[in-house]
């Protein structure tokens, strides 16, 4: 397995944990791999991983090379990968404002064009499931049919990219966008994108700053 890969791996599990987006053990980060993929471990904190650490599983769930335990959710890791050809790295992160909204169990309507960037007219919040269970990892699967991320009911966010960076990419979008969604829900009710307006978004995101079919950059006047 590459060394470059776990090193990757072990560096954006660290900085997912300095931006405050993941505190402690929560959450765990993944790549894609032939034949299977690299997860952090089970309940070591970012700040004590090493790259020797991450821990390499077949599509099939077994462990390829058990230096450590796999995350508890390593599941919906696997299940993603096998059903999202789109899918080469993948974040779930407790994040405060995306993990406040997923105990809420709403979902983040089209109340801004960047909700277009996770692939759809909304970020779904799925159903309620234990965590490390196969029954979480359907019922993300659902929520994220057409998307690229989604949140998880009174649990976090599961955020995907072609590429690691893009990946983190996603999963800062939209805890900012959960951010924005809040502050506005607090002053009243945000006024939503229309359908046509959210359409006309998404066909923006299919061409605006590509690069292999996928968007780098945030159509913001720049």
């Amino acid at each position: 397995m590459s060394a470059a890969l776990r090193e990757a791996l072990c560096a954006a599990s660290q900085t997912l944990e300095r931006l405050g987006l993941n505190c402690g053990t929560a959450g765990n980060v993944s790549v894609r791999v032939e034949g299977g993929f690299i997860i952090t471990p089970s309940g070591v904190k970012p700040g004590a991983q090493s790259a020797a650490a991450m821990v390499a599983m077949g599509l099939d769930g077994t462990v390829i090379d058990p230096r450590q335990q796999p995350s508890s959710e390593w599941r919906f890791h696997r299940d993603i990968y096998a059903v999202r050809a789109d899918a080469n790295a993948v974040v779930h992160v407790h994040s405060p404002y995306a993990t406040a909204l997923a105990c809420q169990r709403r979902d983040i309507p089209g109340f801004h064009y960047m909700i277009a960037k996770a692939g759809g007219d909304s970020i779904r919040c799925s159903a309620y499931a234990t965590f490390g269970t196969q029954a979480l990892s359907d019922v993300a699967l659902l929520a994220l049919i057409d998307r690229r991320a989604c949140l998880l009911a009174n649990h976090g966010m599961i955020a995907l990219g072609a590429d690691l960076e893009r990946a983190l990419d996603m999963t800062r979008e939209v805890e900012e966008l959960a951010k924005q969604y809040l502050l506005a829900s607090s002053s009243g009710v945000p006024i939503l994108l229309s359908a046509a307006e959210m359409r006309d978004a998404l066909q923006r995101f299919k061409t605006y700053g590509a690069r292999d079919g996928q968007e780098q950059t945030s159509p913001s006047g720049g």
